[in-house]
């Protein structure tokens, strides 16, 4: 190959890289950035910890949530947990939990839901809040137990009176939960259905929007 050539070839592939480089550094310029973005931070004044809005397990806070019974032999109790779409806040593609309950037993009976709430540290707010409802066709008990529980897993309660068939917002102080020593290390928020509180003993209540908030 003469020498000619080779320095054609080389010069025409040096304008060629030439081009390249001035073209980049210029799209570069209007090329739109591609990366994630960080989830933005809770409201300041209010911690949502379950909306079931995915109609799917975990809860807002990656924990886990269910149905439980006292004694799972004893056919003539239990609670079956199911989601439900029916939105307190009226979001027409969200969900709730429905709680169907029968606590109609000649033993002992009682049972109901429990959520993980991680060591949530919840010092930051002092109020437990959560919308709730009963069924018209089914029945439901219009006084429900509520639990709180920290890392010692002994249940702090509170007693609701007034449900009815509407959605209903229940603000509860976190002062009301006297058993809770340790509001930084939360584990469990839980509600109870037994054959004492509980009338009818056989119902149907829905759960949804349970949040923290500072008031």
């Amino acid at each position: 190959m003469g020498a000619g050539l080779w320095e054609r070839k080389e010069s025409s592939t040096m304008k060629r890289y030439a081009w390249l480089f001035l073209v980049v550094p210029i799209s570069l310029l209007w090329a739109r950035p591609v990366f994630s973005v960080p989830a933005a931070p809770p409201s300041g004044n209010e911690l949502v910890i379950a909306d079931f809005n995915t109609g799917d397990k975990p809860n807002n806070l990656g924990g886990d949530f269910g149905s439980w019974d006292k004694d799972p032999n004893d056919e003539t109790q239990g609670c079956q947990m199911s989601f439900e779409q029916d939105d307190a806040t009226g979001d027409k593609l969200g969900y709730s939990i429905r709680l169907d309950y029968d606590v109609d037993s000649p033993n002992p009976a009682y049972n109901g839901f429990w959520m993980k709430l991680n060591g949530l540290d919840a010092t930051s707010y002092n109020t437990l809040n959560f919308y709730m409802r009963g069924d018209t066709t089914n029945g439901f008990s219009k006084r429900i137990k509520i639990e709180l529980k920290d890392d010692t897993k002994t249940p702090s309660q509170f007693i609701i009176a007034g449900l009815t068939d509407k959605w209903q917002k229940f603000s509860i102080p976190f002062e009301k939960f006297r058993r809770v020593k340790n509001w930084n290390t939360l584990s469990e928020f839980v509600v109870v259905f037994d054959d004492i509180n509980s009338n009818p003993k056989k119902g149907t209540v829905f759960v949804d929007q349970v949040t923290f908030s500072k008031e």
